[in-house]
C-alpha cells in the first residue's frame, strides 16, 4: 500500500543544514501495523509528515519517493495531496486539543470533513454519520455529545474524536503520531483497543509513531527503530523483541521498566543524541555505544540483513563478518579509545 524509498529530509537553518531524516526506506501492507520507535528528535514525525506534504516550505530539501497505492506523493501538488489526506490517508496527531478547533462543536468539525470530501453528502446525512462514528470509537451518548465543544471532553475522549475523524471516510492508511502520549495507562489501552478494532473491521494499514516500546509490543506487526534520522534496526515485532541485534535497540529495551527491573537499577544509554547539523561520516550512535569498533568512528554502517534474514535489518558493523579485522582506533594521546575494540 505504501512504499517509501530512500527518503531524506533536510532543513536550512541559520546554524547549518539539519539532516532530519536520512535514507529512510520501509513498506506498509494492508491490514498490518508498522511501529516507528525512537527517542525525541530521531526523525519519526518528520518522516511521515513529509510523506503527506506537511513539511513543505522555504529551506526544506526532500529526496526519495513515497509510493502510495502506486502514486508518488512527494511531487504532488497541494491540491492533489488535499484530495488524498483525510479521504485515503487519515491522521491522528499527538495533541488532540490543538488539532480540534476550540470555537466549533466537535460534530460540526467532523461534518465539515465529511462534506469537504463528499460534495453530494447532505448536512443531515453527515451528522448521522458523525454520530455513528463517535459511537464506533466508544464515546457514550454520541447523539448528545456530538454538540459538545472540545474542552468538554477528556483527553482520552478527544483522542477518540480524532480517531473518528481520521476513520470517517474509511481511509486505506492511518498515520497515528504519538496517539497515547500524556494519557494514563487505562485510557491508553482503550485507545489502542479502538485502533485495533477499527483495523480488523476495515482492513486499514496503520503507521504508529511512538517512543513507548510497550505500545509497540501491544499493536505493531513490524517495527522500525530510528536514531538521529536513520534506521538502526528493522524487523518483525517478535524478532525485534526476542532477537534484537543493534546496541541502540538493546539500550532501549533495557531502559524499559519490568517486573524483574524492580529488583535492580534501570539501565540507561549514556551521553546525548548527536547534533543533526554535524553528524559526521561514522555511525550516529557510535559515541554512545559500548560495543563500538574503530571503523564506527569513520564509516557509517549500511542497513544490512542479520544472519542472512532479509526481513531483519541492522545498521551495525558488528553484523559484518570482517569486523573482527578492524584496526583499533588510537586517540591523540596514543591510547586505545575507551569502548573501541577489534
Amino acid at each position: 500500500m505504501l512504499e517509501v524509498n530512500r527518503l531524506s529530509v533536510s532543513f536550512d537553518t541559520p546554524d547549518g543544514l539539519v539532516q532530519a531524516v536520512r535514507d529512510l526506506s520501509f513498506s506498509v501492507e494492508r491490514g498490518r501495523t508498522l511501529g516507528i520507535v525512537g527517542e525525541s528528535g530521531s526523525g519519526k514525525s518528520v518522516s511521515v509528515q513529509t510523506i503527506v506534504g506537511l513539511t513543505r516550505g522555504a529551506g526544506v530539501r526532500v529526496s526519495g519517493e513515497a509510493l502510495f497505492e502506486g502514486s508518488n506523493l512527494l511531487p504532488m501538488t497541494s491540491a492533489q495531496l488535499r484530495s488524498i489526506r483525510g479521504a485515503r490517508i487519515g491522521m491522528v496527531f499527538q495533541d488532540p486539543l490543538s488539532s480540534l478547533h476550540p470555537f466549533y462543536r466537535v460534530g460540526w468539525q467532523v461534518v465539515e470533513l465529511l462534506r469537504e470530501h463528499d460534495k453530494t453528502m447532505s448536512k443531515r446525512s453527515a451528522r448521522a454519520r458523525t454520530v455513528e462514528l463517535l459511537g464506533l470509537v466508544g464515546i457514550p451518548e454520541p447523539a448528545r455529545r456530538v454538540d459538545d465543544y472540545p474542552h468538554q471532553f477528556s483527553g482520552g475522549m478527544r483522542q477518540r474524536v480524532m480517531i473518528a475523524m481520521a476513520m470517517a471516510l474509511n481511509p486505506s492508511l492511518l498515520i497515528a503520531d504519538e496517539p497515547t502520549t500524556a494519557l494514563d495507562v487505562t485510557v491508553q489501552a482503550q485507545i489502542l483497543s479502538v485502533l485495533r478494532r477499527l483495523q480488523e473491521e476495515f482492513g486499514t494499514a496503520i503507521i504508529l509513531i511512538t517512543h513507548d516500546l510497550g505500545v509497540i509490543a501491544e499493536v505493531a506487526d513490524d517495527v522500525i527503530v530510528m536514531y538521529a534520522g536513520s534506521v538502526m534496526e528493522q524487523a518483525e515485532r517478535r524478532e525485534l523483541f526476542y532477537a534484537h541485534r543493534h546496541p541502540y535497540t538493546v539500550g532501549l529495551l533495557k531502559s524499559v521498566p519490568t517486573f524483574e527491573s524492580s529488583r535492580r537499577r534501570l539501565s540507561s544509554i549514556p551521553g546525548q543524541p548527536p547534533s543533526l547539523i554535524a553528524l559526521g561520516s561514522g555511525c550516529p550512535f557510535g559515541p554512545r555505544c559500548s560495543e563500538r569498533l574503530a571503523r564506527c568512528r569513520v564509516e557509517r554502517p549500511p542497513l544490512a540483513p542479520v544472519a542472512g534474514n532479509d526481513a531483519h535489518l541492522s545498521a551495525c558493523w558488528l553484523e559484518d563478518p570482517s569486523a573482527g579485522a578492524t584496526s583499533v582506533l588510537v586517540t591523540s594521546a596514543g591510547d586505545v579509545a575507551p569502548g573501541d575494540r577489534r
